[in-house]
C-alpha cells in the first residue's frame, strides 16, 4: 500500500500536511509534480478572499491546477517511467455529443472542487495527462493549463466571428492578456493586433503586437473588429465599455476576464452594433494537445512566454509554500512558479 502525502490549504494562508493512502493503481498513472503554477484562483483562496460559504465547502483542500509531473508508474502502458508530462485539471464524469467537458456541470476541477496538484503523488488517468516534449522550458511548461485556456478562447472565436479581422484589441496588461496577445499574433500574423493597458512596466513587455494604448489615451477614430476582454474584477466594467464604444458594428467580444461582481453593460449598443459576446473558461484535453503542437510550432512562443515568469521558488517545507504564496500575491505582474522539491 502507498501513502501519499497531500498539502492542503485548510483556513486562509494555512496549510497542513495529510497522508493518505493511494487508491487502486488499476487504470491509473502515478505522476510526481515537479514544476506548479500559482493562479489568481488559488491566490483567492490562500488570501480568503472568496466568500466565507464557499471556503466552508472547498476548503480543506490542495491547491494548484496548473502543474507538470515526471511519470513514476503507469499501470496502462500509456507512458514510459520518466515521461514529463503536463496535469490536466478538468475532470469529466461523461460525455456530451453537445456541451463541451469543461462546461458540463457535472465536471470537476482540481483545486476547486477536489485536490489539486500540491501533493507528493498525483493519481491520473491517462487520458488527464499529455506527454510534453523532453527539450521543453519545464517552468514554462509548469502553466501550460493557463495557456490552453487563451487557445480554447481563440478557438471559439475562430468558429463565431466573421472573417474580417484587420484590427483585434485585447484589453487588459496581465498574465491573460499577455498570453492571448501573444497567441492572437501567431495565429492570425495578417491581422494588426492592439493591446489596451494601465500599466505601462507591463505595457513595455508586449513588444511583439503592433499597437499598445493606455486605456485612458486611446484616440478617437481608433476603431476595432474583435475584441478579447481578459481584464476581470471591477476593471471588467471599464474594459467593456470601451469595446462595445470603438468595436465596429457585427464584432465579437470574447470575455475570459472572471469578476467575482456583476458587471453592467451597454446592452442598447449592443443591439445597434449587432455584436456578439461570448464567455469561455477552463480548457479540454483537446486544447493542451493543440497548445503543445503550437509550442512545437512555434518556438520563439516559448522565449517570450519565459518573459513572464516572475518568480521561481524552490518547495522543500510548508514554510515555502507560504513565502511562495506572498512573494506572488506582491508581485504586480507576472508567474510564481513553484520547483517541487518535496
Amino acid at each position: 500500500m502507498m501513502i501519499n502525502t497531500i498539502y492542503r490549504l485548510v483556513s486562509p494562508k494555512l496549510f497542513e500536511e495529510t497522508y493518505d493512502e493511494v487508491p487502486d493503481l488499476k487504470n491509473q498513472v502515478i505522476v510526481r509534480p515537479t514544476h506548479l503554477s500559482i493562479c489568481q484562483a488559488d491566490q483567492r483562496y490562500y488570501q480568503g478572499s472568496r466568500d466565507p460559504e464557499t471556503l466552508g465547502e472547498k476548503l480543506p483542500m490542495a491547491l494548484i491546477h496548473e502543474g507538470i509531473g515526471k511519470v513514476v508508474k503507469d499501470d496502462t502502458g500509456t507512458f514510459k517511467n520518466n515521461d514529463i508530462v503536463a496535469m490536466i485539471p478538468n475532470t469529466p464524469v461523461e460525455n456530451d455529443e453537445v456541451i463541451a467537458e469543461n462546461y458540463l456541470r457535472s465536471s470537476k476541477f482540481r483545486a476547486s472542487g477536489f485536490d489539486g496538484f500540491m501533493q507528493d503523488y498525483v493519481v491520473s488517468t491517462p487520458e488527464r495527462l499529455v506527454k510534453l516534449p523532453k527539450d521543453i522550458n519545464k517552468e514554462v511548461a509548469s502553466f501550460t493549463e493557463l495557456v490552453s485556456v487563451s487557445v480554447h478562447a481563440i478557438n471559439r472565436f475562430s468558429s463565431i466571428s466573421h472573417k474580417r479581422k484587420n484590427r483585434i484589441g485585447v484589453w487588459g496588461d496581465g498574465n491573460v492578456g499577455y498570453i492571448t496577445s501573444l497567441l492572437l499574433k501567431l495565429l492570425y500574423p495578417k491581422s494588426e493586433i492592439v493591446i489596451f493597458g494601465v500599466h505601462d512596466e507591463k505595457l513595455s513587455l508586449f513588444g511583439f503586437v503592433d499597437e499598445v494604448f493606455k486605456i485612458n489615451e486611446v484616440p478617437n477614430n481608433l476603431c476595432i473588429d474583435h475584441a478579447f476582454e481578459c481584464v476581470g474584477g471591477i476593471g471588467s466594467l471599464s474594459a467593456t465599455e470601451q469595446i462595445i464604444d470603438i468595436i465596429n458594428p457585427e464584432g465579437t467580444i470574447s470575455l475570459l476576464g472572471v469578476s467575482e461582481y456583476p458587471i453592467a453593460i451597454n446592452t442598447r449598443m449592443i443591439l445597434e452594433k449587432g455584436l456578439y459576446f461570448f464567455g469561455s473558461s477552463r480548457s479540454s484535453r483537446a486544447d493542451f494537445l493543440e497548445t503543445i503542437q503550437i509550442f512545437e510550432r512555434h518556438p520563439r512562443m516559448i522565449s517570450y512566454l519565459e518573459n513572464i515568469i516572475n518568480n521561481t521558488i524552490r518547495i522543500k517545507d510548508l514554510k515555502d509554500i507560504n513565502k511562495a504564496f506572498e512573494k506572488d500575491f506582491n508581485s504586480n505582474f507576472g508567474k510564481t512558479v513553484l520547483i517541487w522539491d518535496k
